[in-house]
């Protein structure tokens, strides 16, 4: 199956694109949001294969996985009308926003695409209307256990904390560094006043982020981080804020979960001082990622929704 999608999300594309299928990435002028094409951190298998978008009109396409609303209208434009009989579904990756309890969601008002959500979470808080839903969880490649702890300090991996600051928990760190010392990994990091790595390939973030002693997951408001995820497969134990799909992730033998700030940080010193706690915590993270997020299961799910449509 030929398979269009765009590069929005590049941790979700990077399982998305390790099924049996060949995915066809739209590519614009500059690489910018409307056509990325493959991704330049990620290690991709060729099937994953970037499409002038003036050209798509002479590629086969099975199906279209949206993820914008504006997309509906880009396929339009570069497909012709055969985009209206392709198979299509539509991947929220996000919360609501705004008014939470009453944010009714863009597809909301059809019942022809059927509408992916993430988490349950999400499925739960988005008014989806008449739109079919399904959830199909995250999926992550295992990097392996590279967990080595090594270093007395928390790994935080977030993109552009200073836009995001509320949504990320950035405010929330000053309070977690009086603790214990933060590292910083994700996009547009420089300048912030802890150690930072910034635009890492995702193999050389992994290893970097493994010496880390502990995890911390600072997100108010967040599907579900897939850095959480992979910081647990790498064998990372977890402290995380006690919201959104969080405490569904991440179990009580594999770290510690509050909306207390005080109790994170106390559990981020408690980590940073034991390593051997610290080693067996990130064990069971491991064996809950792998579990219940293992890439097999997230590309059987996929394998199922888009036979039926």
């Amino acid at each position: 199956m030929k398979i269009l999608l765009w590069h929005v999300h590049g941790s979700w594309t990077s399982a998305f694109i390790r099924g049996s299928h060949e995915y066809l990435l739209p590519l614009v002028p500059g690489r910018g949001p409307d056509g990325r094409g493959r991704a330049a951190t990620y290690d991709w298998p060729d099937s994953a294969r970037e499409v002038p978008w003036d050209r798509l009109r002479d590629e086969q396409v099975d199906a279209v996985v949206y993820q914008r609303p504006y997309e509906v209208d880009l396929a339009r434009e570069w497909l012709g009308p055969r985009v209206s009989r392709l198979p299509a579904v539509y991947v929220e990756h996000n919360t609501p926003a705004g008014d939470v309890p009453r944010t009714r969601h863009p597809l909301a008002d059809q019942s022809d695409v059927t509408l992916v959500h993430v988490t349950h979470f999400n499925e739960l808080y988005w008014d989806n209307g008449r739109a079919p839903t399904r959830v199909i969880e995250h999926g992550v490649p295992d990097p392996g256990h590279l967990y080595s702890g090594e270093l007395a300090r928390a790994g935080v991996v977030v993109n552009e904390p200073v836009r995001r600051t509320r949504v990320a928990g950035t405010d929330l760190l000053p309070r977690f560094a009086e603790r214990v010392p933060l590292d910083v990994f994700g996009m547009k990091v420089d300048g912030l006043p802890y150690g930072t790595y910034e635009d890492l390939p995702q193999h050389v973030m992994h290893a970097e982020l493994a010496k880390r002693r502990v995890y911390l997951h600072p997100y108010r408001w967040t599907s579900l981080g897939l850095a959480l995820i992979e910081a647990m497969t790498l064998g990372m134990p977890v402290v995380a804020l006690a919201a959104t799909e969080a405490i569904e992730a991440v179990p009580p033998e594999a770290g510690v979960l509050s909306t207390k700030v005080h109790v994170l940080a106390d559990a981020l010193a408690e980590f940073a001082g034991d390593p051997e706690r610290a080693s067996q915590a990130g064990k069971a993270a491991r064996a809950a990622a792998l579990a219940r997020y293992g890439l097999d299961r997230f590309l059987r799910d996929w394998d199922r929704l888009l036979s039926e449509v």
